[in-house]
């Protein structure tokens, strides 16, 4: 299994499918982090589509996403389901970021996050508007998150 990338590394580019639920449209697309540049990037990566505290999780960085967009962030959920589960799971929760299918985990091996069982750790990485890393949040186990505040925060360093 690789590391996950140090403080101050490049994030390699990645492509991934996936959508994002605007009004009533599950607006399906490709996403790639090369078109982030210029701008922060939250990539929430999680185990499981409709899980408890999944579920949790994406629901508080939905709720928080407004003012995480008005600190020049965009959020992705990233996990191995499809993108017809992560339409689901958008529209039964009223999610509003885009969810990403990593069915081969190929992007969360690069991140070094791969699990035994479960898939991939619950881990959030916040990237700077030139693709470097600002910070992480990778668990062990998996049953924590950090909250849409601590993301503003450390979102706020990189604007002081």
């Amino acid at each position: 299994m690789a590391n996950t990338p140090k403080i101050g590394d490049t994030v390699g580019d990645f492509r991934l499918p996936g959508g994002r639920l605007d009004g009533e449209t599950f607006q399906r697309a490709d996403y790639t982090l090369c078109e982030q540049r210029g701008k922060p990037l939250i990539l929430a990566f999680y185990p499981g589509d409709d899980t408890p505290v999944c579920t949790a999780q994406l629901c508080s960085y939905s709720d928080g996403l407004a003012e995480l967009e008005s600190a020049g962030a965009t959020v992705w959920g990233i996990s191995p389901q499809g993108v017809d589960s992560h339409e689901r799971f958008a529209r039964n929760r009223g999610l509003r970021m885009p969810l990403l299918s990593d069915e081969g985990r190929t992007v969360a091996r690069s991140f070094g996050i791969t699990a035994p069982l479960i898939g991939l750790r619950r881990s959030v990485f916040i990237i700077d508007s030139d693709s470097r890393l600002h910070w992480k949040h990778v668990t062990a186990v998996g049953a924590t998150y950090p909250p849409a505040t601590t993301l503003n925060a450390h979102l706020d360093c990189l604007t002081t």
